[in-house]
């Protein structure tokens, strides 16, 4: 996409709706979203995680369909999948305050979260061995990694926790 259609649809986004205005938080700096986290911010992550009884917890992550009104008849066998209809699939990482600092749309064929996944530049880090820095422990185990809330979908790989199904009552 070039810069000056996402500029006007930003605009148009924004006037739209006044949520999606850049705001100052209270110290006056604007608000940073859709960027990797730095250091500090994967401290304060893990630290509010930890909190929050999720020690070495990233974010959570998930996919969504879009639906591509206005898809162009050429591509939508390409964007066609399980609902029938051309959508284009966003890959999300957020924080519990929804600090979205990963996006990806997932490319032509790409039909749930796993084609995505294997297309995202985040997943291909940790495909690779590198993440953020996380150090904690949980039940005795010490950990160097980070993980992500997922649901059943992903794959078992250490970084995923998944939901838990069936969760019994104690």
């Amino acid at each position: 996409m070039n810069r000056s259609l996402f500029l006007r649809i930003q605009s148009a986004i924004e006037a739209h709706d006044p949520y999606f205005v850049q705001k100052r938080d209270a110290a006056g700096h604007l608000e940073k979203y859709m960027r990797p986290p730095n250091k500090n911010d994967t401290d304060r992550l893990l630290k509010d995680n930890e909190s929050r009884g999720f020690p070495g917890m990233l974010g959570s992550i998930d996919c969504m369909h879009w639906n591509w009104k206005n898809c162009p008849v050429p591509w939508k066998g390409m964007y066609v999948g399980h609902v029938r209809e051309p959508t284009i699939i966003l890959e999300a990482i957020a924080s519990h305050d929804l600090w979205i600092w990963h996006a990806f749309f997932g490319l032509p064929g790409s039909h749930n979260d796993i084609n995505v996944l294997n297309r995202s530049f985040v997943f291909s880090e940790l495909a690779e061995g590198r993440s953020p820095p996380a150090n904690y422990s949980i039940n005795g185990h010490h950990y160097s990694m980070g993980y992500y809330l997922a649901d059943g979908i992903y794959p078992s790989w250490s970084t995923f926790v998944k939901t838990i199904p069936s969760p019994q009552k104690s």
